[in-house]
């Protein structure tokens, strides 16, 4: 553990101890954000991703009541929240309704929770693309499961998780960022099918590189909307298509030859709506197979199409993006770089040999401001396990 971690659990426990008390029936819970490695737009496709959990995390301090109160504190945000447990109404603050999403969850499913007292803070960037809401629901979702012993198994978690932000928050989130935060494992990636929830690991230790996070600073004000836009247009494409394939549920099931067979019908921006997502969901299944070999230099190839088929096909990025791209294209030792996440703003992902890391942020920090008037900031992550319990 880094001194800037074990810093800021000192401040959560001192933050507990003053407004709870040093209680010893309090647990802790660890709950990683994540990076999504190759994959992008595929998951509400029912295709593949290949996330990882990440060593930025969210960190839980949860000890019980008995008068079915719930205090939370935010500590980064020097805030707190009361609700009760049988009046649960939407917050104007955006933070509690992560929270009161899992507890309606939990009441749903037919357990009642006897209160607690909640602290968390931790050192995933809002707004970066790394899943700080999926780290919220389902570490809390996690404390209060082995708080109160409910018996739920992770899968169960994970739905329940993605529950909370659909039905009261009301974010149409797909189930990869819960699926990660809750089965992540250190110095592996896992590849799941988002249509049947099958998953497997691959291995993604090297000492020789990192993984390292170029944020662009820019909000992705644009994603929601233009998300449902690329949403329905690639319904439109399967509509068309199983008209000739019936057996098409979605374009999972589709290959570019059975695309190409249905392009006169096509408009030209659904045909390339289309071509990306097999595209795509083809080169995480090559990517694996590059982990499987040791072949980094290949899984860097596949990287920067990825983000050529986003910026092209599914237009997606933005200027700030591709900047960041084509300075890590420049750089001797950077194996691959994409953009990360829905678009238009957020961060890109970048596949760095060790040895170059140190150009490859001063490039970064040199070039990225000249070229966008905005500041550069690199951070490097590593791979971590999944959310978790750890000694208080």
């Amino acid at each position: 553990m880094n001194l800037p971690t074990q810093n800021r659990l000192r401040i959560l426990a001192e933050t507990f101890a003053a407004r709870f008390g040093d209680r010893q029936d309090k647990i802790m819970v660890r709950s990683p954000g994540r990076i999504n490695l190759i994959g992008e737009h595929t998951d509400y496709n029912e295709g593949f991703v290949l996330p990882a959990a990440i060593d930025r995390a969210i960190w839980f301090l949860a000890a019980p009541r008995a008068d079915e109160q719930f205090h939370f504190v935010a500590a980064d945000l020097h805030d707190d929240f009361v609700c009760a447990r049988t009046t649960l109404r939407k917050s104007a603050q955006a933070w509690p309704n992560y929270l009161m999403g899992v507890l309606e969850q939990i009441g749903k499913a037919g357990r009642e929770l006897p209160g607690c007292e909640v602290v968390f803070g931790g050192d995933v960037p809002i707004g970066a693309g790394l899943s700080s809401s999926a780290a919220i629901a389902a570490g809390f979702a996690f404390a209060l499961n082995t708080l109160f012993e409910l018996g739920f198994d992770r899968q169960q978690l994970v739905r329940l998780a993605q529950k909370a932000e659909n039905e009261f928050v009301g974010v149409q989130c797909g189930i990869m960022d819960q699926f990660i935060n809750l089965f992540g494992r250190e110095q592996k990636v896992l590849r799941l099918d988002c249509r049947t929830l099958a998953y497997e690991y691959f291995p993604c230790a090297h000492d020789d590189v990192c993984f390292v996070l170029c944020d662009t600073g820019v909000s992705r004000r644009l994603s929601a909307s233009e998300y449902n836009v690329r949403r329905s247009q690639c319904e439109s494409g399967v509509a068309v298509l199983r008209r000739h394939q019936p057996a098409v549920q979605s374009l999972r099931d589709v290959n570019l030859e059975m695309l190409a067979a249905c392009r006169p019908e096509l408009e030209p921006v659904i045909y390339q709506r289309c071509a990306y997502v097999v595209r795509e969901n083809a080169r995480v299944l090559a990517a694996c197979e590059a982990l499987l070999r040791n072949n980094l230099q290949a899984f860097g190839a596949l990287m920067f199409e990825s983000h050529a088929g986003l910026r092209d096909e599914y237009e997606v990025s933005c200027r700030e993006l591709d900047t960041l791209v084509e300075i890590a294209r420049g750089v001797p030792g950077v194996l691959g770089s994409r953009m990360m996440g829905a678009g238009f703003g957020g961060c890109t992902l970048n596949l760095v040999e060790k040895d170059r890391l140190a150009q490859f942020e001063a490039a970064v920090h040199a070039e990225y401001p000249r070229s966008s008037g905005r500041p550069a900031r690199t951070h490097v992550v590593h791979l971590s396990a999944g959310t978790e319990c750890v000694a208080p």
